[in-house]
């Protein structure tokens, strides 16, 4: 059931995603194909998983429990994504729990809720200053929150990672850091943060929904305690959409206490004074869950597997290569992060043109060129505030006049389908614009 449209390694990459060439009308009135470069907020879908969900849509029915066809396969169906979605990213099927919820956003405040629950004089969570405000915004209010620091091209310093698990040691209950920075693209390296955090006694999470799509991943590591213990991705930046996202962790995490939200699926047994919660991993799946969005989960990952993480991996650092080696020649345009040709990055590129506010670059390159990027904080203004070098004044100075404009960047990121002959338009559309 389920058939894949997606051939052989020999079919081109473009081929396999739907909406590509869509036409767009500038400014002018003119019309030109849509360029997409705002993959890390978002990816188009693949045509595989556009059929999967045409073929399984005649049989979507309730999940557990029902007695009938559709409710049998739908809920075969579920199942065995759990296991997909483990196998995917290397995780142990008997010790972890495979959690199924919107999207990496509520995966890690499920965490943070659940771990609350049994923190005692693990009271502490050491996040870092590159993260995504779904990596930091969680954890606060409920552990004391530290903060590992950057360098100038903010990539992170292990020193004060140690530093912090050292003066800290026997209360730091997670270390949680992101695979891959949604900013600056530079990728943790997430094994020898493992090694540190486990060697004081901490487990790590790391969110992985900038590394994920575009890297290899396992959970299980090689060897020296550089396994993951919890890992949160999201479908919709993988080519699979209607917001599924997914949690991983031990399952002995989850047999402890129950979800943030309760309600039909995540009980055994009710009554007005006593409640029995299910088995792990359904009392933290409540409600209906997202059927379409399992299934295009599924498909996503059967067709990244055949195309092999490698291989996507190896196509997005060339073409982002490429693009680096042109956006370097546009005269004026100051960039943010290691800016080199560099193995530990994934595909994004952020900038500024000095004299263009941000977002007014990003409304050119749409509304003249068809170019999609996105401008602003991305969700992570501590970062590129740290990168900007906005003062603690400025700061503070905004917390008090609401309505001033937010200084930000201009940010290209890749997916597996872009070209070089895409990446022309843009430096062709960024010489036009400084010029």
């Amino acid at each position: 059931m389920l058939p894949s449209t997606l051939s052989g390694q020999s079919e081109g990459l473009p081929d396999l995603v739907a909406g590509l060439n869509m036409p767009v009308t500038l400014a002018n009135g003119e019309q030109v194909p849509l360029i997409n470069f705002d993959n890390a907020a978002t990816t188009p879908p693949l045509r595989s998983v556009l059929q999967a969900i045409e073929n399984y849509a005649p049989w979507y029915g309730t999940v557990h429990r029902g007695g009938g066809a559709k409710s049998e396969i739908t809920t075969r169906l579920f199942e065995e994504a759990r296991g997909l979605a483990a196998d995917f990213v290397g995780a142990d099927r008997d010790c972890n729990a495979v959690i199924f919820v919107k999207n990496t956003t509520e995966a890690i405040n499920k965490l943070a809720y659940r771990l609350a629950q049994n923190a005692g004089r693990r009271n502490i969570v050491i996040s870092t200053v590159m993260e995504h405000h779904s990596n930091d915004l969680p954890w606060r209010g409920k552990f004391r929150v530290l903060y590992v620091e950057v360098d100038q091209a903010g990539r992170l310093l292990l020193d004060d990672l140690e530093k912090k698990l050292k003066i800290s040691r026997g209360r730091v209950r997670l270390v949680t850091v992101t695979g891959a920075s949604n900013v600056t693209g530079h990728v943790n390296p997430v094994g020898e943060i493992a090694r540190l955090a486990h060697r004081y006694g901490a487990e790590i999470m790391v969110d992985g929904a900038q590394m994920v799509p575009h890297l290899p991943v396992s959970m299980k590591g090689s060897a020296g305690g550089d396994h993951l213990d919890y890992l949160a991705f999201s479908a919709h930046k993988m080519y699979a959409p209607f917001g599924t996202g997914v949690l991983i962790g031990p399952r002995k995490t989850f047999e402890r206490g129950h979800s943030e939200i309760v309600g039909g699926g995540t009980v055994d047994l009710v009554s007005h004074q006593q409640v029995r919660w299910a088995q792990v991993p359904h009392r933290d799946e409540a409600g209906t869950p997202n059927m379409m969005g399992i299934i295009a989960l599924s498909e996503a990952i059967r067709s990244l597997s055949r195309l092999d993480m490698r291989r996507v991996m190896k196509v997005e650092a060339g073409l982002s290569d490429y693009a680096r080696r042109g956006l370097a020649r546009v005269p004026g345009l100051v960039f943010y992060g290691d800016n080199q040709s560099h193995s530990h990055k994934v595909g994004i590129i952020t900038f500024n043109i000095p004299g263009i506010p941000h977002e007014t670059v990003a409304a050119c390159l749409a509304n003249q060129h068809g170019i999609a990027v996105r401008s602003g904080c991305f969700c992570a203004q501590p970062y590129v505030q740290r990168l900007l070098g906005v003062s603690p004044a400025e700061v503070k100075e905004a917390f008090t006049a609401p309505g001033k404009p937010h200084r930000g960047m201009v940010r290209v990121s890749f997916g597996l389908y872009n070209t070089k002959a895409e990446v022309d338009v843009l430096v062709n559309a960024l010489r036009r614009l400084v010029e």
